[in-house]
């Protein structure tokens, strides 16, 4: 088969922090395919047919890219951050356990830099020990799950990145995250909230847990939490890299 399919992180929102092998995948793509803001992302030009669609239609741009592809196509989907965390790497592989004929074609993983490593250089290095990520959309998971992540992460003394924390649709999810956090961790943990980090939206809080406030947090926000040797060291946050 002489089409490919491409997965490709756009990172977190600057131009510049788009790998330069994503930028080679979208200079010869015949077709890019995404959540329309992210399409939208990228350059129009002669010969690039653009597929924007909406965020929850995961399988079946994953299943029109495939389709593309084995008809010779060159297709790009593209997620921002990266590809692999929760975004559409996985729901191509989903879909191609459902047709195995698909699997004899070229597919690609191209990584970017995910908001959550941008936030963390913007704030100096908070994910400097050991470090989780959830996310606490329930549209995949129940809240249970999202809450047993939650406690036994705190517990374990993890730093914390935290995707999609709060929406138009989930309101008041991120408080009751909010409240297990104090009852785990303590009033005086650190929390930084980025948001639309590396745009021209971007901005930084840093708080503590008691200071916190679900209002800090939308779905363009990273939310960042130290362990409990996070420190400040000037305007920087970071957590040593040596256990206690």
């Amino acid at each position: 088969m002489s089409g490919w399919l491409a997965i490709a992180g756009l990172g977190p929102g600057d131009a510049a922090l788009i790998t330069p092998e994503v930028s080679a995948a979208l200079a010869t793509a015949t077709d890019v395919l995404g959540y329309a803001p992210y399409v939208a992302r990228v350059a129009a030009r002669e010969g690039l047919s653009l597929h924007g669609s909406d965020n929850r239609e995961e399988l079946d741009r994953a299943r029109h890219a495939l389709r593309l592809a084995a008809r010779g196509r060159r297709a790009v989907i593209v997620s921002s951050g990266d590809p692999g965390v929760f975004a559409m790497a996985a729901a191509v592989f989903e879909v191609l356990e459902e047709q195995p004929e698909w699997l004899a074609l070229e597919v690609r993983v191209l990584p970017g830099i995910t908001a959550m490593l941008a936030a963390a250089a913007k704030a100096g290095a908070p994910l400097g020990h050991d470090f989780c990520a959830i996310n606490l959309s329930d549209n995949l998971k129940p809240w249970a799950v999202i809450e047993k992540r939650l406690r036994l992460a705190a517990k374990a003394d993890f730093a914390m990145a935290f995707y999609n924390p709060r929406s138009r649709a989930r309101p008041d999810g991120f408080a009751r995250v909010l409240d297990v956090l104090r009852e785990e961790c303590g009033p005086e943990r650190l929390v930084m909230f980025a948001r639309a980090v590396s745009t021209k939206d971007e901005r930084m809080t840093a708080v503590t847990l008691a200071e916190a406030v679900p209002e800090m947090a939308d779905m363009r926000t990273v939310v960042l939490v130290g362990n409990s040797q996070t420190r400040a060291a000037g305007r920087f946050i970071y957590t040593p890299r040596a256990a206690p």
